[in-house]
C-alpha cells in the first residue's frame, strides 16, 4: 500500500496563501525532492489550475517567465513530468499528464490510489487535504514552516470536526530559517 503525504508551506502565524512565502533555492529543491518520493499528485480543481498555469509552460516551452530564476527549473521539470489525480465535479477534462476523479467518490478513488503499487502519492493544496484528513486518508504530514509572520490567511484544517494527532518523525532546518518538520498520525 503507498502512503499518502501532504506537504505545504505556512507562516509561523499559519497563513498558507502562497504569495506570502518567500521562495528561495533550498526550499524549491526540497520540495522537488518531496514531489519525487511520490508515484502521483493528488490535486483538487485550484490547485491543478494554480500549478498547471505556472509550471507547465516553462517546462514544456523551455521558455522561463520573467519570474522564474534558473533554480526552479528542476522543480517545474519535476512536476510536468508527474502522473496526476484530479478531485474535481466542475472540471470536464485534465490533460497536463492527470486523469480526472469525480469529488462525489474520492474516499474511494483515493483508497484505490493507495492500494495501488509504487512509492507513494503526494496531495497539496488547501480544501482536498482537510477532507482527506477528516477521512483518515493522510499517512504522513509535512508542515514547511516560514519565519514570516503574514497578519491573514488562508489557514490549514479550517473546520476539521475532530483532533488529529501526530508524532514528529522527522526535522530539516534550512539556511532561511524555516523548518520543515515531517508528521505520523498516531493511530
Amino acid at each position: 500500500m503507498r502512503p499518502l503525504r501532504y506537504s505545504i508551506n505556512i507562516t509561523l502565524d499559519g497563513c498558507c496563501d502562497h504569495r506570502a512565502i518567500p521562495a528561495d533555492e533550498d526550499l524549491h529543491r526540497h520540495a522537488t525532492k518531496t514531489l519525487a518520493r511520490a508515484d502521483a499528485l493528488l490535486f483538487g480543481r485550484v490547485i491543478y489550475e494554480m500549478m498547471e498555469a505556472a509550471w507547465r509552460p516553462p517546462a514544456r516551452t523551455g521558455v522561463r517567465p520573467d519570474w522564474m530564476a534558473d533554480w526552479m527549473e528542476p522543480f517545474a521539470r519535476t512536476i510536468d513530468a508527474a502522473k496526476k489525480y484530479v478531485v474535481s465535479n466542475t472540471l470536464d477534462q485534465v490533460d497536463w499528464n492527470a486523469e480526472l476523479v469525480r469529488g462525489d467518490d474520492q474516499e474511494k478513488a483515493v483508497q484505490q490510489l493507495k492500494r495501488e503499487p509504487g512509492k507513494g502519492l503526494y496531495v497539496g493544496g488547501v480544501k482536498l487535504p482537510l477532507a482527506l484528513a477528516e477521512l483518515g486518508l493522510i499517512d504522513e504530514y509535512e508542515f514547511v514552516v516560514q519565519p514570516r509572520l503574514a497578519g491573514h490567511g488562508p489557514t490549514l484544517f479550517a473546520g476539521l470536526s475532530k483532533h488529529v494527532d501526530l508524532k514528529l518523525v522527522s526535522r530539516l532546518e534550512f539556511a532561511s530559517g524555516a523548518v520543515a518538520m515531517r508528521y505520523e498520525p498516531r493511530r
